[in-house]
C-alpha cells in the first residue's frame, strides 16, 4: 500500500507517518490486501483525507469500519458507490435529512459531495476484509485516527462533530467541547434508529445553524 494523501494532511502528520506503529500499521494492511480480498480499493483507503483537506473541514462524521460487500464501500464512512443499493443505516441517514431539512431522498448513495464541502467522513477503522466486518479492527487504524480526531480538535476550531451511536460516543474525549460543537444522538442503524434513538435528531439543520451563527457556509445535505 502506497501512502498517497493530501498535502494538507501530510503537513499535519508527517510525524504520525514517521512513527514505527504507522509503519507497522502499512505492513498489516499490505499483508491484509496481498492475502485476502479487502476493501476499499487501495487508491480509495485515503479518499476521505483527499476529498476534505485539513483546512478545509467544517463537519466530523465518525463511522467504525468500511461496508464489508463487494462493490459498496469508497473510502468514506456511511457512503456506496454510485448504483449500490443504500445500506439500512445510510436509508435512515437521508430519511432524517428529508423529515429535517426537506430535502428528496436522493438517488446516489454516494457522499462525496458531503466531502468535498468539508464534512470529513472519517471511518475510525479504515479498511475490512470482504464479509467480516471488524476484522482490521486490531491492526493498528484506531490508534492512526484517534490521532486525526485529536489534531482536528486542537488545531482547528468551531468544528461540528457529529457523533451517532455508542462507538463514536468513544471519541468525544479526544475532542475539546470549549472549541466545538458536539451533536450526539443513537446510531442511524435501524436496531437504534427503530428506538427512538436516531430519528428526530436534527442534526443536520443544527449543524447548518451553527455554522452560520460562525459565518461559515453550511453544508448543502
Amino acid at each position: 500500500m502506497k501512502v498517497s494523501i493530501h498535502k494538507s494532511w501530510e503537513k499535519e502528520l508527517r510525524s504520525v507517518f514517521k512513527d514505527p506503529f504507522f509503519q507497522t500499521l502499512v505492513e498489516n494492511v499490505k499483508y491484509q490486501y496481498s492475502n485476502n480480498t479487502c476493501y476499499p480499493p487501495g487508491k480509495l483507503i485515503f479518499k476521505a483525507f483527499d476529498d476534505c483537506p485539513f483546512d478545509r473541514i467544517k463537519v466530523v462524521i465518525i463511522g467504525q469500519d468500511p461496508y464489508h460487500g463487494p462493490g459498496q464501500a469508497n473510502g468514506l464512512c456511511f457512503s456506496v458507490k454510485d448504483n449500490i443499493q443504500h445500506p439500512p443505516s445510510l436509508v435512515n441517514i437521508f430519511k432524517e435529512i428529508e423529515t429535517d431539512l426537506s430535502i428528496p431522498y436522493p438517488r446516489s448513495g454516494d457522499l462525496t459531495r458531503w466531502s468535498k464541502q468539508g464534512v470529513f467522513l472519517l471511518n475510525s477503522v479504515l479498511t475490512v476484509k470482504a464479509n467480516s466486518a471488524g476484522s482490521h479492527k486490531n491492526i493498528g487504524w484506531q490508534k492512526f485516527t484517534d490521532i486525526v480526531i485529536n489534531t482536528i480538535s486542537s488545531e482547528k476550531n468551531n468544528i461540528v462533530f457529529l457523533i451517532w451511536g455508542n462507538y463514536a460516543k468513544e471519541k468525544i474525549k479526544l475532542i475539546d467541547q470549549k472549541k466545538h460543537l458536539i451533536l450526539r444522538s443513537g446510531h442511524p442503524s435501524p436496531l437504534s434508529a427503530n428506538k427512538g434513538g436516531w430519528f428526530g435528531n436534527k442534526h443536520f439543520s443544527t449543524c447548518n445553524k451553527y455554522l452560520n451563527n460562525k459565518g461559515i457556509r453550511e453544508i448543502g445535505w
